[in-house]
């Protein structure tokens, strides 16, 4: 990205490439976002059309919220914490269950600039993508303040999706 390039156009080009991508596959989406607070949701609605493969997105931020809506297990989050693979897992069953979509999208990190222990310091995110094809999760540490490590786990979440369908 250079300079003069606004980070939310960089982010809605890559929700248009999820968009074309899904439709050509035929794949439907649903999102479960923490940490991004539905930024990628925001995003995919700024594409026309986008409800031919965007179903619907959850911002669970509080661990109620993950509990309530995509049934996140207490275990889980007493366990290993909001911010662990096995919530993202557990988010992505619950996604998948809940809202016939082929594809799931899930994040959840800490953005900073307060949350971060040693074991997971300020900028640890873990995004996962799920489909028939299996689950696939990962552990970013990215860098810089609030607003740029909730702009670079978007920008993650889009490119596993684009991955995903391939």
């Amino acid at each position: 990205m250079n300079d003069s390039s606004n980070p939310a156009d960089e982010i809605i080009e890559r929700a248009r490439a999820v968009t074309e991508i899904f439709r050509q596959k035929k794949a439907t989406l649903a999102l479960a976002e923490s940490c991004t607070g539905g930024l990628c949701a925001v995003a995919l609605t700024e594409i026309p059309g986008v409800s031919s493969v965007f179903l619907c997105g959850y911002t669970v931020y509080s661990n109620e919220a993950k509990r309530r809506d995509l049934g996140v297990s207490d275990e889980i989050l007493t366990r290993c914490g909001a911010v662990s693979e096995e919530t993202v897992a557990a988010l992505l069953r619950g996604l998948l269950d809940k809202t016939g979509c082929t594809v799931a999208g899930a994040v959840s990190g800490i953005a900073g600039p307060d949350g971060g222990t040693p074991e997971k310091p300020v900028g640890t995110v873990f995004i996962g993508v799920a489909s028939a094809a299996g689950y696939r999760i990962g552990k970013f540490l990215f860098r810089g303040g609030r607003s740029a490590v909730r702009r670079q786990s978007a920008e993650k979440l889009f490119e596993m999706l684009i991955r995903q369908v391939y």
